[in-house]
């Protein structure tokens, strides 16, 4: 039975459905006659909100990292020192793309336009600043060698985004989110005592 809507929410029926096929076949598989065709809307619906199955995915992608970067920032507030926020926000990134798989793979799998939407793009920059900010403020009170701050906030990513993507995709020995939180909690924990 084909999904109703409302002409209003076209544009979030149409992202709910892309997300759902995402999941199912991957960013490089779906059409947009298949997302419209689940959205229980006309092949030419889409078209309305979105240019290209590519503007599509720049779609899915800036929810993702909209939605990181919320997630990693209110994980931080709850800690009130700089290493315990940078470390919320660490498991909150894996937590996210355990969560959200597929908007996971979309914003990091997902072949890339030349053409990346400026919201995308800027939805990325603005979950990287999240980070950033976390590794400032623990480098402000002297932890960390004071490395490039930049390289260091590469270097955090990389030890989450290392777990996070292993997780997804099935490589780590344990099939359970508590099992994946609590070696996530121990990585980042042996991460941070070497910088």
């Amino acid at each position: 039975m084909p999904a109703t809507y409302h002409h209003e929410n076209l544009r979030e029926t149409l992202l709910a459905a892309a997300i759902s096929l995402i999941g199912e076949v991957g960013p490089t598989a779906f059409t947009l006659r298949e997302v419209a065709r689940r959205a229980g809307v006309s092949h030419n619906a889409p078209y309305r909100h979105f240019r290209s199955r590519e503007d599509l995915l720049a779609a899915v992608a800036s929810q993702g990292f909209r939605e990181l970067a919320g997630a990693m920032r209110a994980a931080g507030q709850k800690q009130g020192d700089a290493l315990d926020r940078l470390k919320s926000a660490g498991l909150a990134y894996v937590a996210f793309a355990l969560r959200k798989p597929e908007h996971f793979t979309v914003m990091f799998d997902a072949p890339r336009s030349e053409d990346l939407s400026s919201d995308a793009a800027e939805a990325a920059k603005e979950a990287f600043s999240e980070l950033n900010l976390l590794v400032l403020a623990v480098q402000a009170n002297g932890h960390f060698a004071q490395n490039e701050p930049q390289q260091q906030s590469l270097y955090a990513w990389t030890t989450v985004h290392g777990i996070a993507k292993l997780a997804t995709s099935g490589r780590l020995p344990w099939r359970t989110k508590s099992g994946i939180m609590r070696f996530a909690a121990f990585a980042i924990d042996q991460s941070l005592a070497g910088a």
